[in-house]
């Protein structure tokens, strides 16, 4: 893949940490959120930060990938000299986004090779289909051989991304208190300390109100900016104590096991 094609061309020596995701928003919060970690755990390391490494996605021209383009990259890769064999799976049946992840994977061991790719961050909504977590986790064991040298995080959001923000949303104002609890009332459970609990993906009532993109909109009064102070600003050990049953604590130990070595021993 030396080619200067479609934006193949090795760019920096600096680290590369690769996500992908499902949106911008969802890699934003798995990012930013991220850095909060590596500086709470090494205050010492903000200022180095920026010279350490970039997020990027699998083209080093972009800040991440979609899980929807993966198909098109992979293709656009192989047409690039990128030798990415078929995944044939292995004895356990391969679950949803396993095979994806597995040539992913074997894209990104490709890309190594002139690349300075050192961790790939896989970044899910669960949905409710919590064979993708399976599947995710299948790929990550069958590349244990490189976790010397590629470190796989997952970040598996129960159910979706917007179950995270709730997590770290506490009320800054008695307007935002009142909005807070007038749901707590209606659905009787706090949808901040029980965000695991909205399952519905419906815009129409009654289900609308469990739904945990509506229940964002509500609470942040649609304000983008305060959605992000839920995780730019509330503290890590809350998010942490809130976070056990929608996938936000497991993908901050990850972040924090798998990912600060990379950092502080460089």
């Amino acid at each position: 893949m030396r080619k200067e094609k479609n934006g193949w061309l090795p760019v920096s020596p600096m680290n590369e940490f690769v996500i992908i995701g499902e949106s911008l928003a969802d890699t934003t919060l798995a990012t930013e959120l991220a850095g909060r970690i590596f500086i709470e755990k090494a205050e010492w390391l903000e200022p180095y930060l920026p010279h350490k490494f970039k997020w990027c996605g699998l083209k080093p021209d972009t800040d991440y990938s979609c899980w929807k383009d993966l198909k098109t990259i992979i293709a656009e890769a192989k047409a690039n000299g990128a030798r990415i064999p078929r995944y044939l799976g292995g004895k356990k049946p391969v679950k949803a986004d396993g095979a994806s992840a597995h040539k992913v994977l074997y894209l990104v061991n490709e890309l190594r090779k002139e690349r300075p790719i050192r961790t790939i961050i896989l970044v899910r909504d669960i949905d409710h289909q919590y064979e993708r977590k399976e599947g995710l986790e299948h790929a990550r064991e069958s590349y244990a051989h490189l976790q010397h040298q590629l470190q796989i995080v997952i970040g598996a959001a129960n159910c979706m991304r917007e179950a995270w923000v709730l997590n770290g949303f506490v009320p800054l104002d008695v307007e935002e208190q009142k909005r807070l609890e007038a749901y707590i009332a209606q659905l009787k459970f706090d949808p901040c300390l029980e965000a695991e609990r909205l399952r519905s993906r419906s815009w129409e009532m009654p289900d609308r109100v469990r739904n945990p993109k509506v229940v964002v909109e509500v609470l942040t009064n649609k304000n983008q900016a305060r959605e992000r102070q839920c995780w730019q600003e509330t503290d890590l050990n809350l998010l942490r104590d809130r976070g056990h049953n929608t996938g936000l604590t497991d993908y901050m130990q990850e972040v924090e096991q798998r990912l600060l070595s990379i950092l502080v021993t460089e």
